[in-house]
């Protein structure tokens, strides 16, 4: 079976691309389709989000966002969640947020999709530990387990839903468990 080589672009050139959904990301050169988001995926997301900002927002400590756009370190990609300190959101000339982020963020959490790669999703987690992040969680909503990653340390697999999930010091009062996180599935 012979494979048609694709097109090596920069990472101006892609970022010259209109947006596709689902996103595309930048990685080595090559754009890399994200899956579209089914169900389980959607409602975690959603959740966390909301978990996140309900305690950090309005204390003016970090933000949730969902699915945005971050380019850094010769990438850029899309976090399912990308939370940032409230004082490293960046802003554009007016004060307003701006609409490109063009840094890590400070905590980074995927969710995988069914016919996802554990593989890739782990790489862009790690790519944003190594440019500052200061924690990375890899949810298997199939599995029901989280795999944390916590910057500069070996990661942790938490399975039990008991379990107390740590969390970066951004968002320090937020409490989660595994059985929290994925009693969010239920309706």
């Amino acid at each position: 079976m012979v494979q048609a080589l694709q097109k090596t672009l920069t990472l101006e050139e892609f970022l010259k691309l209109p947006e596709t959904k689902p996103a595309g990301e930048y990685v080595n050169g090559q754009i890399i389709q994200k899956p579209m988001p089914q169900g389980k995926h959607s409602k975690l997301q959603e959740e966390l989000v909301g978990a996140v900002n309900t305690i950090a927002k309005l204390q003016k400590i970090a933000y949730a966002f969902p699915e945005l756009r971050c380019t850094f370190g010769g990438r850029s990609t899309v976090p399912d969640i990308a939370v940032f300190a409230w004082e490293r959101i960046p802003l554009d000339e007016n004060g307003d947020i701006a609409n490109v982020f063009n840094v890590a963020p400070d905590w980074t959490i995927e969710i995988l999709s069914p016919d996802q790669s554990p593989t890739k999703v782990t790489r862009n987690i790690l790519h944003c530990l190594s440019h500052g992040c200061r924690a990375g969680w890899l949810i298997d909503p199939d599995v029901r387990s989280i795999l944390v990653y916590p910057s500069g340390q070996q990661p942790t697999f938490f399975e039990e839903p008991d379990e107390k999930l740590p969390v970066p010091d951004v968002v320090k009062d937020l409490e989660l468990t595994v059985g929290d996180v994925f009693g969010w599935l239920k309706v």
